[in-house]
């Protein structure tokens, strides 16, 4: 995966377009959080409240002496706290409740596309990039979003709550808050840029670390048949040495950003202190008409380290959010991610989409295959296949041999529909199979790949994976035409066995007989050989071989074979080199014309004779 490269954000601005795609995803749960609006904005209502309160009381009680409505006030502080104890409770929960929905939504949408994308995509895209993007990312955003919106709705309210109050209360000590928002917001500015610079490239080092950890767990047993332990290690130190440093220019940033804050909060306050103090002093009369009081002078004080709380905590929501923006473009960029191979409007109205068939409106395919003048291609200017043309009739058997790179396995992709002609047809049953839904034709054929991927399940859940519905006798039935029932009733669990990791409980061949079986339960009408018995032994390949042949009858088959001894059975064997017919016939037909094919058979033949008379 070398090649793969992903897109540069380095230099993109904070982008409003992806926080509202991901605003979006945020309002499909619009219960929790209107819950969680009320909630924090009830907090800043009473975070406005509680000093005015207080001001009330060294007015009334300690500056007048009078205490006639002390009850009244002792009960309103009681509703208060009260207050503080409801909606606190309510905004950590509601906003924990969001984090988990998000999230959700975020992950089920992500794997949505995940089943919608095409193997192009996969071709040419790490693994380990997918899984930073289902795990990290979306747990990041998620609870950045959901504490986000507490943040700033909670410190944006209070800002514009406390302001209001103190323009009310004396006009010219708000002014020297209001002075200094102008440089706030150049400092806030000015950070946000270079702490988001930092954090993507710490999160695109990051993707490149998860992909490292995926092919090192992946290719274990590899690197080590291969003495790669060290290089492994130096490879993966590069990448984490380089993840660490552009960490902490990201952590430098962000640990001067608050204190420089914190110095200005505190200007503010020396500043309030020594006008409000004068004020004071000289008896200076408030915006209503009376001498400002000790009381007023500290409700200023109160309110002005009040007012910079919050604005330390929307800078700091403000820097997570350009942390989080790596891994929401990145989320976004998968989210609307298109697929190489889809299905014209008219045909998803028809058939459904891959995950929402219509199976009622599902005919049956015969299994005529017909290529047209195709082209294609994989890469630009590297050509596959060059007008290529080829017409099989249902139930026949085809073989394509050839050497590695000749375009074989390109041919059976293209019947597949993995991948799309770049010039040209491909028709079934007389029709272009564009105009069948992705879904109807893949549930018409049957793939036996060379490495068999099982999963961590039961063998008779991996055969079922082919046919979800399917029941345990039709599971069995699968297994014994393929002949896999005999190992799978000589274990202790049955059917009932788990194959564990990738089949790692199970022989290769014992692997290759349950895919048999799973691309057999489905009744496909196309059935795909992709040297599917190259990793089976000579005894199980003959064992193999002989329900194989049962199999395809009535069935149209592509065979990819380098071992020639598994097809001369076929009805057609094609020859392929550099994506064209060079041979076209039976065994028989193809040994009489002494060409490519009699010169590869005999050949392997030869060696064969050698291998067993060594043994």
């Amino acid at each position: 995966m070398d090649n793969f490269e992903e897109q540069d954000y380095s230099n993109q601005k904070f982008s409003f377009s992806v926080w509202k795609k991901i605003f979006k995803i945020v309002i499909k749960n619009k219960g929790s959080v209107i819950l969680l609006v009320i909630s924090v904005l009830g907090l800043a209502v009473l975070d406005i409240i509680y000093p005015l309160m207080n001001a009330y009381a060294i007015n009334t009680f300690f500056e007048e002496g009078d205490f006639s409505n002390q009850t009244i006030f002792l009960v309103g502080y009681g509703l208060i706290a009260l207050g503080f104890g409801i909606t606190v409770f309510s905004f950590i929960r509601m906003a924990g409740k969001v984090e988990v929905e998000v999230g959700y939504e975020i992950r089920k949408e992500a794997f949505y596309k995940l089943q919608e994308l095409s193997f192009g995509y996969y071709d040419k895209t790490p693994a380990g990039w997918i899984m930073a993007r289902l795990t990290s990312d979306s747990r990041r955003l998620a609870s950045i979003i959901s504490w986000g919106i507490v943040d700033m709705l909670w410190g944006s309210s209070t800002m514009i709550g406390i302001l209001i109050v103190i323009y009310i209360v004396e006009w010219r000590l708000a002014l020297i808050i209001t002075i200094l928002l102008p440089l706030l917001f150049v400092i806030s500015i000015y950070f946000r840029k270079k702490i988001l610079a930092a954090y993507r490239s710490v999160r695109k080092i990051n993707s490149k670390i998860t992909a490292s950890y995926n092919e090192g767990i992946m290719g274990n047993k590899t690197s080590k048949s291969l003495v790669l332990e060290d290089y492994n290690s130096e490879e993966f130190n590069k990448l984490a040495t380089n993840m660490k440093r552009k960490s902490i220019r990201a952590i430098i940033f962000s640990s001067l950003f608050f204190p420089i804050l914190l110095v200005v909060s505190y200007v503010a306050i020396v500043a309030t202190l020594r006008v409000g103090g004068d004020m004071v002093i000289n008896g200076v009369n408030s915006a209503f008409g009376v001498a400002l009081s000790v009381a007023t002078l500290y409700l200023f004080i109160n309110y002005t380290l009040q007012f910079f709380d919050p604005v330390m905590q929307i800078a700091q929501i403000l820097a997570e959010l350009q942390q989080a923006q790596a891994s929401a473009e990145r989320i976004i960029a998968l989210i609307e991610e298109k697929p190489q191979i889809y299905d014209k409007d008219e045909v998803v109205l028809k058939y459904g989409n891959i995950l929402n068939p219509k199976l009622d409106n599902y005919g049956i395919i015969n299994g005529d295959v017909k290529f047209e003048n195709v082209t294609f291609s994989y890469l630009k200017d590297e050509v596959i296949l060059d007008n290529f043309n080829l017409d099989i009739k249902a139930g026949t058997s085809v073989a394509l041999v050839g050497a590695t790179g000749s375009g074989k396995s390109t041919i059976v992709n293209l019947v597949c529909r993995f991948y799309e002609p770049t010039e040209g047809n491909i028709y079934i049953d007389g029709k272009d199979y564009k105009d069948f839904s992705i879904g109807y034709l893949h549930s018409n054929l049957g793939y036996v790949l060379q490495t068999p991927h099982l999963f961590n399940l039961s063998i008779a859940d991996n055969i079922r994976y082919g046919k979800k519905n399917a029941s345990l006798e039709e599971v069995k039935e699968a297994a014994k035409i393929v002949g896999a029932d005999v190992f799978i009733e000589k274990l202790d669990k049955g059917y009932d066995t788990f194959v564990g990791e990738e089949g790692a409980m199970l022989s290769v061949g014992e692997r290759q007989l349950i895919s048999f079986a799973r691309a057999l339960i489905v009744n496909p009408k196309i059935l795909v050989l992709d040297e599917a018995t190259s990793s089976i032994d000579t005894k199980t390949e003959e064992a193999i071989q002989k329900a194989i042949k049962e199999v395809m009858k009535g069935r149209t088959t592509f065979m990819v074979a380098h071992r020639l001894s598994t097809v001369i059975d076929a009805d057609i064997i094609l020859v392929i080199d550099s994506g064209k017919i060079i041979e076209k016939g039976n065994h028989t037909e193809l040994l009489n014309l002494k060409g490519t094919y009699y010169e590869l058979y005999r050949n392997q033949f030869v060696n064969e004779q050698l291998l067993k008379s060594v043994k």
